[in-house]
């Protein structure tokens, strides 16, 4: 049995033809005809291969590089092998990622799990449903009464979508996925097993133990957002969840009730956002960082993974611990404990 092979490229491309594409400069023009077939990391390579290398401590790579073509910045542009054609770009890890789309256009966006157009016989569509020409609702897939769907969206195998949905065009909606209570803009990506607007985690004591609070918001998610497996989005309590456009979120990443995530937010996996949290645009969160209710981040604030926030952080701020502090103080604390866990054991030894 021979191994499948799961993407191909589009087409071949040229040193010069990835240069006027990327905005690169070809260090040296005779390799304009350099034929490139594929993408690699730098590590592995190939001969047909396009990699791309920036930064100082990923310089050493470039000396047994081993590739068609390299995106680095100008100042590693010397040390590539003789052979290979040097793309100079001051964003180089940007400029691959755009090839990268053009070659494997697949890889980039999900594609129908079946080979089925339209609407599939062995889907349940409500009858008061309105999906437009050139969607696609694969088999297994519910859509429930009400719901609006637009063209270009996929609605994979099992998928379901709740009463009165409303999902936007260009969308896709994973293998597995639930959504309710919600309204999607354009060019959404949720992959398989996220859920989408179930209720929020909302008591209230009451005589023989914890009492739900009605959850009647809603979930918006605006345009270009992407949502990864198993990641869950409560729907808000009173007001809405919203989740800004452009933001991409990780695998098994929790979102609570009334949370509002502002635009180009960056969330890693296993993330767990508490209700009524606001972040504000451009965020990025690390790994596993928590976040205590009501807390208000501003923009473009960077939270090292693993770190638990217990306080507002004002913007272009970065933090890090457990609980969270501002980077330098999170350091200075750690080399104090460091330095104090030597002067002990040299005081035993002693």
């Amino acid at each position: 049995m021979t191994d499948p092979v799961f993407f191909v490229p589009s087409r071949r491309y040229t040193a010069g033809e990835v240069a006027t594409l990327t905005g690169s400069t070809l260090a040296n023009p005779a390799y304009a005809d350099t034929v490139i077939e594929t993408i690699a990391s730098a590590i592995e390579g190939g001969d047909n291969a396009l990699v791309f290398v920036e930064g100082k401590r990923h310089a050493s790579l470039m000396a047994d590089l081993r590739a068609a073509a390299v995106l680095c910045p100008i100042e590693l542009a010397d040390k590539a092998p003789t052979g290979v054609a040097v793309l100079v770009n001051p964003r180089a890890q940007q400029a691959f990622a755009f090839v990268g789309r053009m070659m494997f256009p697949a890889a980039a966006t999900p594609a129908p799990s079946t080979s089925e157009r339209g609407i599939s016989p062995q889907a349940h569509i409500d009858p008061t449903a309105a999906i437009e020409p050139g969607a696609i609702i694969e088999a297994g897939a519910v859509v429930g009464p009400d719901v609006a769907i637009g063209s270009g969206t996929v609605v994979a195998p099992n998928a379901v979508i709740g009463a009165s949905c409303r999902i936007g065009r260009d969308s896709y909606i994973g293998p597995n996925v639930a959504v309710q209570y919600a309204l999607i803009g354009n060019r959404v990506i949720i992959h398989g097993g996220a859920r989408v607007g179930q209720d929020g985690f909302g008591f209230v004591p009451g005589a023989k133990g914890p009492e739900r609070m009605p959850q009647i918001g809603r979930v918006v998610i605006q345009d270009d957002v992407e949502i990864g497996s198993n990641t869950t989005v409560d729907r808000g309590a009173m007001a809405d969840t919203i989740i800004g456009e452009g933001t991409k979120i990780d695998n098994l990443v929790q979102i609570a009730h009334n949370v509002r995530i502002g635009r180009g937010c960056v969330i890693a996996g296993q993330c767990g956002i508490s209700g009524s949290v606001t972040l504000g645009d451009f965020v990025m969160l690390g790994g596993r960082v928590g976040i205590a209710d009501h807390i208000t981040v501003g923009d473009r604030v960077q939270v090292a993974a693993s770190s638990g926030l217990m306080y507002d952080i004002p913007a272009g701020e970065r933090w890090a611990g457990m609980p969270a502090q501002p980077m330098r103080d999170f350091f200075r604390e750690l080399s104090a404990i460091r330095a104090f866990t030597k002067s002990s054991k040299g005081d035993k030894n002693g």
